[in-house]
């Protein structure tokens, strides 16, 4: 059998794709399998056919590697992929369709709009509570996501947004812990509690050594630290989720839960979330590596 790892893409997460991919690549060769690494580009198809690959390992962030699309090509093409299917991808992907999704199974999220690029011309800027988030509908990584706290900074904030696609979401801004939850299967596996030295979770706090403080597990009580287990999983089930996923959430100061989205393709680099969650329940990078794998093989023969 012959695994090929796919990372890299087109998105703004490109680096940090390939990081995670060549993680993955050590860890599949170390335990023996046949692996290829595979720098995914517009000629993906092309390279993925002359590889003759039996299986993928996705390993893509953001753009059309994590929104369902690749997902679709590896469907026509007859060969098995990690993580999720094609339409949990592109809910997952999409911040506005997911928060619809959440919301429909009574699972709490902030309170949120949607704005588009030809609705922001008619927009009354005045009408906004601060502080407030605003953020991309469709990338990750925190990539062009700003907190505002004044109408100057909702302008500035905008035009970065917009930057990345033609809708943005503005949040309802909450003060409390951000917590994430690790699922593989059917399965919540744990979460981490991080609490960056900068603003917030950004960007540069995500991927950048020292800037992080993470918790594991959380300090919290027992039944908040369940409460959050369950919503998790419940979030990763709403969106038709398979494989494993991250699941973001914050809680505020009165112990309120509220996702904020699921990240069907975590990152898997020494300092993403996801290894060190399933540490607490005993797997080690190896063996979360391969489970990913034989969770995805495992849905092919069904």
């Amino acid at each position: 059998m012959k695994v090929g790892v796919i990372a890299g893409g087109l998105s703004s997460e490109r680096e940090v794709s390939l990081r995670s991919g060549k993680a993955v690549f050590k860890a599949l060769k170390e335990l023996g399998y046949n692996v290829v690494f595979i720098d995914a580009n517009s000629l993906l198809y092309e390279t993925i056919k002359k590889e003759k690959i039996d299986v993928a390992f996705l390993v893509l962030h953001g753009g059309w590697g994590e929104n369902g699309a690749v997902q679709g090509m590896l469907e026509i093409m007859g060969i098995p992929y990690t993580g999720s299917k094609v339409l949990a991808s592109a809910l997952a992907m999409d911040k506005e369709f997911s928060k619809k999704v959440f919301t429909y199974h009574g699972i709490p999220v902030p309170e949120f709009k949607v704005i588009s690029k030809e609705g922001l011309k008619s927009l009354n800027l005045d009408s906004f509570e601060f502080p407030c988030v605003v953020k991309p509908c469709e990338e990750g990584s925190s990539v062009g996501v700003n907190i505002v706290r004044n109408r100057r900074e909702l302008e500035n904030a905008f035009s970065e947004a917009f930057k990345y696609g033609e809708r943005v979401i503005v949040e309802r801004y909450i003060e409390g812990r951000e917590i994430h939850i690790g699922i593989l299967g059917d399965k919540a596996l744990g979460g981490v509690e991080v609490r960056p030295k900068k603003a917030f979770y950004d960007y540069e706090a995500k991927y950048t050594k020292g800037l992080t403080e993470y918790i594991l597990p959380p300090e919290i009580n027992k039944e908040l630290y369940e409460r959050l287990k369950e919503l998790g999983l419940k979030a990763h089930q709403a969106l038709g989720c398979s494989g494993a996923t991250r699941v973001d959430m914050l809680v505020d100061k009165e112990g309120n839960p509220y996702v904020l989205e699921v990240n069907t393709i975590p990152g898997m680099t020494e300092t993403s979330l996801l290894p060190k969650i399933a540490s607490l329940a005993g797997y080690d990078f190896k063996s979360l590596v391969e489970e990913i794998l034989k969770l995805a093989l495992k849905r092919d023969e069904k």
